[in-house]
This record gives structure tokens, sequence and C-alpha cells, in this order.
């Protein structure tokens, strides 16, 4: 069960706000059409361009940017150019607080990234050509997230640990969120019979049930599961060693009710492996840990003081990190020239989508664009999402996904814990 509960610096894929109905987008609409080197704002003196703009809103078109109408896109465009200036305005701070990577240390999270996306490197190469990024736009990109990050994380490194009072008035005005849900923790290999872009090594039902038996084969004489899961398992789980979490017994149907029934039966003993068909793929699940009741948890219960101490301090953390951004951004000289345009040609902006086009397209519709997506996307640090100082809600769904952070100001109190507590 994971217990980390840290704050989210910074999100991969962000810009979920705006884009959930309509996308966002230049290309093809004409009536959005502008020169690329115009300046959108200006951060002390610092242009970002349109260019810099467009950039961002055409990777979470999804390919599908030639669909808005002028009003979207202009609406699109605001939204990415007020996270472009928070962005820029944090990045001048760390430059000040020499707090910007190296270009060794840029290369390298690049390349990690790049590997981690489960794209080949002709699928990544495409995907930015279709979203219109360079190299260059993407390192600067990735060079500005790291800096922020390294800011953030020096500014909060004040924050001190909460005191033991602290702890415990905190357990005791939350103790019906901690309980252990009846359930199991899991840790799983998953195999995807179509070509899903996570790295497969299999793309039809034949090779997909082989390499499965194949792999059942292996764990039954002795290889490590982790290893095994980070080899061949075709999801990003695959990343941490297939480590599903703690799984509440409510959510254990996610595999088939046949499936949760053997999880949840006794005879099969901590170790034990099943196999189970869910959402098109093949699981093979290894079951780590069962609880056959839910069980109240006090502060002395492992990982739960830990727990708490992370929820308080990553609570404090996202304040500081939000009110700093607050004050650099009070002090940064901003002129949004894209907005100013908008609010002196108010009649200029239709509603009317393109012809062919009768529903405003989804975001990041094309899956060969999601490798981009995590790769060069960042928002300023400070605007991390307040949830994630609470602790780690255990129960959690079959193969997860990273989540993308919503922007979202950090609460002014400790957010409450999750259902059930994470505990390893």
């Amino acid at each position: 069960m994971n217990r980390k509960g840290a704050i989210s610096i910074l999100c991969l894929a962000g810009f979920a706000v705006m884009f959930a109905a309509c996308g966002g987008g230049t290309g093809g609409n004409t009536a959005g059409s502008v020169d690329p080197n115009e300046a959108a704002a200006k951060v002390n003196g610092k242009v970002i361009t349109m260019q810099d703009v467009d950039r961002e809103v055409k990777q979470q078109a999804g390919g599908q940017e030639g669909k808005l109408s002028p009003l979207e896109l202009a609406s699109a465009r605001l939204q990415v150019l007020d996270s472009l200036i928070q962005k820029e305005v944090m990045f001048q701070k760390a430059e000040k607080e020499s707090s910007v990577p190296s270009d060794e240390d840029v290369t390298a999270e690049i390349n990690k990234r790049k590997s981690q996306s489960g794209q080949t490197a002709d699928q990544i190469e495409k995907a930015m050509k279709e979203q219109g990024v360079t190299e260059a736009s993407l390192r600067d990109s990735v060079k500005k997230e790291l800096a922020i990050n390294k800011l953030v994380e020096k500014v909060t490194s004040k924050v001190e640990p909460p005191k033991d009072s602290e702890v415990e008035a905190f357990y005791n005005g939350n103790k019906e969120a901690f309980v252990k849900k009846k359930g199991v923790k899991l840790a799983a290999i998953i195999i995807d019979p179509t070509n899903a872009g996570e790295g497969d090594q299999t793309t039809d039902e034949v090779s997909s049930v082989a390499k499965a038996n194949e792999i059942v084969g292996k764990i039954k004489a002795g290889q490590d599961f982790a290893s095994l899961a980070r080899e061949y398992s075709e999801d990003q789980t695959k990343f941490q060693g297939g480590d599903l979490g703690y799984v509440a017994q409510e959510d254990l149907n996610t595999f088939g009710e046949q499936a949760a029934g053997a999880l949840m039966n006794p005879q099969l003993q901590p170790g034990g492996i099943i196999t189970a068909r869910s959402q098109g793929k093949l699981f093979i699940l290894k079951m780590q840990e069962r609880s056959d009741k839910d069980e109240p948890m006090t502060l002395e219960s492992p990982g739960v003081r830990q727990q708490v101490i992370e929820s308080l301090g990553n609570s404090r953390k996202q304040l500081l990190a939000a009110s700093y951004q607050a004050v650099a951004m009070n002090e940064a000289k901003i002129e949004n020239l894209l907005a100013r345009k908008v609010v002196d040609n108010p009649n200029e902006l239709s509603g009317a989508r393109p012809a062919g086009s009768s529903t405003a397209p989804a975001s990041n519709s094309n899956s060969s664009n999601s490798a981009t997506n995590s790769i060069a996307n960042a928002t300023p640090a400070a605007n991390a999402n307040a949830n994630a100082a609470k602790p780690t809600n255990t129960n959690a769904a079959a193969s997860p996904k990273p989540a993308a952070t919503t922007l979202a100001k950090p609460a002014a109190t400790p957010a409450k814990p999750a259902a059930t507590p994470a505990n390893k």
C-alpha cells in the first residue's frame, strides 16, 4: 500500500480544466490565424509569443484544433496563456535563486520521460511533429519545469515537521477516516492484446495468451514477480513492479466476480497467483496481503503516524508554495496583450464552428499524442492540486495510470485523509 502522500509539485499533463469540453488548438481554423511571432504577453519584458501559446494549445487538441470556433479558440488561448505567464514568472524567480538545471540534467530528464512514455522513438517524433513541438521547445519546457520544481522545493524546505500534539489532534479529529478496509493488497502483470502504446510486446489474442502462460510458468519456477512485471507488463504500473496498492473488497469486481471471490477466499494465501480477464486485458494477479474485516487503526498502526505527518506537512508546503507564487505574480510586471486585444475587439469572436464540426473535439483524443503531452507539458509549481496532501486512497482501481493534476489552489487547512489510509 502506497503511503507516499507527497506534494505533487508539478503536473506533467496539465491544462485539463479548460480542454475537457473543447480541446483547443490552431491548425485549420483560419478565423484564429495569427502571426506566430506576435507578442501574446510580456513578463518583466520577456515576450511570450503566439507561437508559444498555440504550441501548448495544439498539444491539447489531439489533432482536432480545426474544429474549434473562433470563440472557443480564443478562450483556449487565454487559458493557456495564463498558465504560461505563471510559469514564466516562476522561472524568472528560479533564475534569480540559481535553481536552473544544467543541460545534462535536462537531457537526462527528457530521456527518462521518453522511456517511460511507452512509445517508440518514431511514435514520439511523429507526435512532436503533429503538435509543433521541436527539440528546442521541448528542452525549454522541461528546463523551466525542473527549475520551478527545484525552486519550490527550496522554498518549502523551510516548513518544519508538525509537533506531536498537532499530529495527535489531527488523528483524534479524523478517527473515522483511519480504517483499513476489508480487501487485498495486489500486484499485477498486465498483458494487452491490443497495441495500446504502453511498450506492448503482444498485439493480438493468441500472442497475449501465450505470453501470459509463459510468465505464469516463470513465476511458478520461482522468478521474482516484481522483476517480471517490470520486464513484461504492458502497463504503466510496470514502473512500480506491478504494484496496484490496496484494493477494497467492493472494488475487486473490476477483475470479474470469479476473480474477486478467489482473491477473498481464505484458501488463497499471501503470495498466491490468480489470472483474470478484465477491460479486454489479461491480468496475472499476486495477492500480497488480505484483510478479512474492516479494522480501525491507531496512531501506532504501521504507517499511520507518518501519514498524518506527511499530510500536515504537505498542506503547509502547498500553502507556502501558492503564497510564494502569489507574491511573485504581484511583484512581476505582466502585460497580457492577448487579453487586451479581446477587450478591445469583443464582437469579432464567432461562436460558430467550422463546417462539418457539429461537436467540439475531445481533449487528447489522438493516442499518438499522449507521449509528447506527458513529456513536454508542465504547470506552475505552486498550482499543484491541493488534494495531493491527502493520505493516499489505497482502494486502487485496476490498471491505474499516472493521473493528470488539475489546476487548483491549495486549501488553507490540512486536508482530511482518504477513507482508507495507506498501510504498508
